[in-house]
């Protein structure tokens, strides 16, 4: 693998779970950090946490559900922190209960969240990738990309959609020389199970951890430039529940 000691990293979501591992996991091979974020306290805390590592970091507060403002802001961000070499779309939320019983209000939610904000990170980071032609795009997917779930089909549709916008996006970019990862984790023991739109009764120990998850990611954006992991299902050995 290469060192990139001198990568620039954006990550969403960066202020728990996933996206907070992935940050210190970066930091440790000297990955200098762009956090994003709704929660300005717990960005501080890991932006600290990162630049124990050598590297800087710097937090951005930014409510990824306002889609419409999304690409200026990610943009504002970009021009501000330098340019961007991996782009970790990792923010989302989880989202049960059936679909005929789904409010239109709740669906869009979901899909604005875990689809359409990626879209509109990706356009605002791409132009620059494409100038330079380089750049790594890691899209966190989930199982239920693949795999169709009973009262989770909100979610279960905004993953599948970002699946196939991975793949889309792989094979456009591919001669800009553009790398486009997918991660698809099973279960993680991260806080979306304790938030108010999921209620799901499983045995977290038995969770994959959001650390594992971070090592995927590292190992992902390390490959050497000629190489490319289009897509990974990562499963907890319990398989899935």
């Amino acid at each position: 693998m290469t060192a990139f000691t001198e990568q620039r990293a954006l990550i969403t979501g960066a202020s728990s779970g996933i996206g907070k591992s992935t940050a210190i996991a970066f930091a440790q091979r000297g990955i200098h950090l762009a956090l994003v974020s709704r929660n300005q306290s717990k960005l501080e805390q890991v932006a600290q946490a990162a630049i124990a590592y050598g590297v800087s970091a710097k937090t951005y507060s930014v409510d990824l559900q306002e889609v419409h403002q999304v690409k200026a802001q990610m943009q504002a961000i970009a021009s501000d922190f330098g340019p961007i070499d991996i782009l970790v779309n990792n923010a989302g939320m989880g989202y049960t209960g059936t679909l005929a019983e789904t409010p239109l209000s709740d669906w869009e939610q979901v899909l604005n969240l875990n689809l359409t904000s990626v879209l509109q990170c990706i356009q605002a980071i791409l132009p620059e990738m494409r100038q330079r032609q380089r750049g790594t795009i890691i899209n966190v997917a989930s199982v239920a990309g693949h795999q169709t779930f009973p009262h989770w089909g909100a979610y279960c549709v905004s993953k599948f959609g970002l699946v196939a916008l991975s793949k889309t996006l792989a094979a456009e970019e591919r001669t800009n020389g553009i790398r486009v990862v997918t991660i698809s984790p099973g279960s993680v023991n991260t806080p979306i199970w304790d938030t108010e739109t999921v209620d799901a009764d499983f045995d977290r120990s038995q969770m994959l951890t959001p650390e594992i998850v971070a090592q995927t990611i590292l190992y992902a954006a390390l490959l050497p430039e000629q190489a490319v992991i289009e897509d990974l299902t990562l499963m907890p050995n319990a398989g899935t529940f």
